[in-house]
């Protein structure tokens, strides 16, 4: 155990010694989900638009300043002509072109059915789709307040069969995608802090010559490879703390369920991470070939297939038997379910489960392989 405790100082001495190393484990987790927190977001705000109002009326005009007073929509400018509508979205300044009708007052006035143009710069699918809901929102609210403003006006009530959904939004009431996402950028922060540097710590010593040098020492195998692993345990630990605060604090997310078991299963994560890395370790020679193999041989592909951002139920049947052994997949649906939903262990024992057994293989076939190499 003296010895285990010798190693594990061993290494936060280094650490210690290493400034930018310490930048990366203790401030880089920060920055990135700070700056990740505000990316990562499809909620779309300010969509530039342009209005081509036909018909000039008071009506018309209060119409328009529905979308500039909705906080959706930035009205850049009204055109003159379809032609000069057409070039403000071909040339990316607006992605809204709204079409007002020569009879829009007379035919409200006439209570008959108004039809309006909205012309959308579709090259983003997501941004038109996103906008498009925005402006039938809109148009259904102003419809509405014109038809009760018209039964009010004639002074009778208008006996109406009608179905009126209750919509209620649950876990996300403001449909924030940055309350889905921030939770998601923890786990990815967390797999990149221990994976990238357990991987390098190892790489690093043999470049250096020093694993030679505790090869030849009376320690064993087993012992060097705990040492190794509980100093990244620990940060990895401290990392969790350091970005959990700021999805608390700065992002105002709570966290709904408990805390405690967010925790253990965040360490159960840690798990398979770290044998990760120690696997990069064995198959890399030098720091910079481990921080490639790490980032694109196994991380990126965990990211496109954990569902941290695209959909798992949208891929291909093939596809989706390949997301059943990503521990980050697992780990991304406790973290939203804990955090979003207050879900705790009851409510989420097979994914824990297999998480913990997905993180035990792999981090003894990745110590089985290190010991190989060490002897």
């Amino acid at each position: 155990m003296k010895i285990i405790v010798h190693i594990i100082i061993k290494e936060f001495l280094q650490l210690k010694r290493d400034k930018k190393l310490f930048a990366i484990v203790f401030l880089a987790p920060v920055l990135q989900l700070i700056f990740l927190g505000y990316a990562a977001t499809m909620d779309i705000n300010n969509v530039a638009m342009v209005i081509y109002d036909n018909d000039m009326s008071s009506l018309s005009r209060e119409f328009a300043e529905e979308f500039r007073s909705s906080g959706y929509f930035e009205v850049i400018g009204n055109v003159r002509g379809y032609d000069e509508l057409t070039e403000n979205i071909d040339e990316g300044r607006a992605v809204l072109g709204l079409v007002i009708p020569e009879d829009f007052e007379k035919r409200i006035n006439r209570k008959e059915t108004v039809k309006l143009q909205a012309v959308f710069d579709g090259s983003d699918g997501n941004k038109a789709s996103i906008a498009s809901g925005y402006v039938q929102a809109l148009i259904s609210r102003y419809s509405k307040n014109i038809m009760l403003e018209q039964i009010e006006n004639s002074g009778r009530m208008l006996s109406i069969g009608s179905i009126i959904p209750e919509t209620r939004v649950w876990y996300n009431p403001d449909l924030k995608t940055r309350n889905f996402m921030v939770p998601s950028i923890m786990g990815l922060i967390l797999m990149v802090i221990t994976t990238v540097l357990m991987s390098m710590a190892v790489v690093k010593e043999r470049e250096i010559g020093t694993l030679e040098q505790i090869i030849v020492t009376p320690i064993k195998p087993y012992q060097l490879i705990t040492g190794k692993l509980i100093p990244f345990v620990i940060l990895g630990f401290i990392d969790i703390l350091l970005v959990t605060g700021i999805m608390v604090f700065w992002f105002d997310i709570a966290i709904r369920g408990s805390f405690i078991f967010l925790l253990f299963a965040s360490m159960i994560f840690v798990l398979s991470t770290l044998g990760l890395g120690l696997f990069i370790s064995t198959i890399s020679k030098t720091q910079q070939q481990a921080m490639l193999v790490a980032l694109f041989g196994l991380m990126m592909p965990m990211v496109y297939l954990s569902g941290f951002a695209f959909p798992i139920e949208n891929m291909p049947e093939s596809i989706q038997v390949l997301t059943h052994i990503i521990p980050l997949k697992y780990y991304l649906i406790i973290l939203r379910d804990v955090i979003l939903k207050g879900s705790d262990f009851t409510d989420l024992i097979p994914q824990t489960l297999i998480l913990f057994f997905m993180g035990a293989l792999i981090l003894l076939l990745s110590a089985l392989r290190f010991k190989k190499r060490l002897e």
